[in-house]
């Protein structure tokens, strides 16, 4: 059964310990800069969403790649990016509707999740569990249940 990271803003503090583990897991540095999980915060409203790649079905950081070198993992279902094939044209970080493809200017090289290998450390890490590793029925399930749960309460206060 293929597993999704789910993202649920509501409970995000906007800590980004889930920037620091991921960039300590791939590079041993706790950079943000370097992390393939990046929070974006409205600070006035006190919102903040962590955003990574969602390993689209149909990619299209895959579907713009001149030279091939993003693929799909079929261990994990992540989105996998060659550096010895990768032209860092960065044409994948336009082409991502979420902006969850992202640029390491130490490397010089593309940035994807790439699930850790089917074990997700900034899932393990996320103090608010706002960053959530599931089964993609249960996530679809989740998620249909909460928006059911938000336009009840809208009919109850129009009725």
């Amino acid at each position: 059964m293929e597993k999704i990271i789910v993202v649920q803003p509501e409970k995000c503090t906007g800590c980004r310990t889930c920037e620091l583990v991921c960039s300590f897991t791939h590079t041993g540095e706790f950079n943000p800069a370097r992390s393939r999980i990046s929070v974006f915060s409205f600070e006035k409203v006190g919102f903040s969403s962590p955003v990574l790649c969602q390993q689209c079905s149909t990619a299209a950081c895959m579907q713009v790649c001149p030279v091939g070198a993003v693929s799909r993992d079929n261990k994990t279902g992540a989105m996998v990016v060659n550096s010895s094939r990768c032209l860092v044209c960065k044409a994948c970080t336009i082409a991502c509707p979420l902006g969850a493809t992202f640029y390491d200017h130490v490397s010089d090289s593309i940035l994807k999740c790439d699930l850790c290998g089917g074990d997700p450390e900034c899932v393990k890490f996320c103090p608010s569990g706002a960053i959530t590793y599931q089964e993609a029925s249960e996530a679809g399930l989740a998620r249909r249940k909460a928006v059911a749960a938000k336009l009840k309460d809208v009919y109850e206060e129009v009725s």
